[in-house]
């Protein structure tokens, strides 16, 4: 083979090498608008599964530690579907539900990794709603966190393609505990003008009685600079224990701010076995206080506040309100002059 030979060799070999890399490119071109393309009708699919307009009439999801599944009453408010007395709050599922209603993937994955990569071959949540009026049902199943720890993948309708990013705040709901939902009942507000009488029992048991005194004011301001408004009501109270005036005892003030402001912050157990009922100190409660009040209306009230032992953390007690037999928690720092009376009464 001549020079001219080798020369026009040369050239058709580096025609054929720059023609098969545009080739290439343009393949690749191709199939990455095809990508994108399927990823962007992935995405708008999912968009309007998600964000169209259902009646939600039943939701159930299940996360690493419970299934929960709620349905519609006849009034259109949530109910616990396995206890329909249950005092749900249902505020979180109508959250669940305007997430639904809103979720856009923030990434669509058409052609990725396995399964198992995503934490999808074994779910850490799924939630199913379904729309009693269409009969249609979406389900969502969700992987693990994205690396930021910020979006989780998701699958939709049990198709294994394709996966989609999607915020973590509809996951952070499915993780809500039941009893995190449930309304809980309000003490009534005692104050030294409502109170009659105390008895708590414990080590010790007090009785306390409160005396409410009025007095009528006079205009004694002639020697002062102060005015007063004669014939002005004023009222005290006295408080005794047996025959001993026990007003300006530092433990009886502690307790009667505790009573102010006292509120459930958990509930513990709904419906308590005979056994959780003895595990929780109920069968020798630390203090049991009984409260005689005039109520707003001007009746007589009565509050029995049992307290068990402390919670696992140690932050609050197990308490239970008059016949109410769910076990709730109040804040051990909201009753530890209650606690201190029921153990050593008033002290000196």
């Amino acid at each position: 083979m001549n020079r001219q030979q080798q020369k026009l060799l040369r050239g058709l070999v580096i025609a054929a090498v720059v023609l098969l890399a545009v080739l290439a490119a343009v393949l690749l071109f191709k199939r990455h608008s095809a990508e994108k393309q399927a990823e962007e009708e992935a995405a708008q699919e999912a968009a309007s599964a998600i964000t169209e307009d259902h009646g939600y009439t039943s939701l159930t999801y299940t996360n690493s530690t419970a299934t929960l599944s709620f349905t519609l009453d006849e009034d259109g408010s949530w109910i616990w579907a396995d206890d329909p007395e249950f005092p749900l709050d249902d505020s979180t599922i109508t959250y669940i539900i305007q997430i639904l209603q809103s979720l856009k993937p923030q990434q669509t994955i058409t052609d990725g990794d396995t399964l198992e990569a995503y934490g999808l071959d074994q779910p850490s949540a799924t939630l199913t709603a379904t729309d009693a009026e269409t009969g249609e049902t979406l389900k969502l199943t969700f992987g693990k966190a994205t690396t930021d720890g910020t979006s989780y993948y998701m699958l939709m309708n049990d198709a294994e393609c394709p996966v989609y990013i999607v915020s973590d705040t509809l996951y952070d709901y499915l993780s809500t505990p039941i009893y995190d939902m449930c309304v809980l009942p309000e003490l009534p507000v005692l104050t030294e003008e409502t109170l009659n009488s105390l008895t708590i029992q414990g080590a010790v048991e007090t009785t306390l009685t409160a005396a409410h005194n009025e007095s009528v004011g006079t205009d004694d301001a002639e020697d002062t600079d102060e005015e007063t408004t004669d014939g002005e009501e004023t009222s005290s109270v006295t408080w005794t224990s047996g025959e001993t005036d026990v007003t300006d005892n530092e433990t009886l003030q502690s307790l009667l701010d505790e009573l102010s402001t006292l509120s459930f912050t958990k509930c513990a157990d709904y419906k308590p076995s005979d056994e959780a009922v003895e595990l929780c100190g109920f069968g020798s409660p630390t203090a049991v206080l009984t409260a005689s009040y005039v109520t707003d209306s001007g009746t007589e009230g009565t509050l029995t506040l049992t307290l068990g032992t402390k919670n696992v953390d140690g932050d609050s007690y197990y308490a239970r309100m008059d016949d109410d037999t769910t076990i709730y928690l109040i804040s051990a720092s909201a009753v530890s002059a209650l606690v201190t009376a029921a153990s050593s009464g008033l002290g000196a």
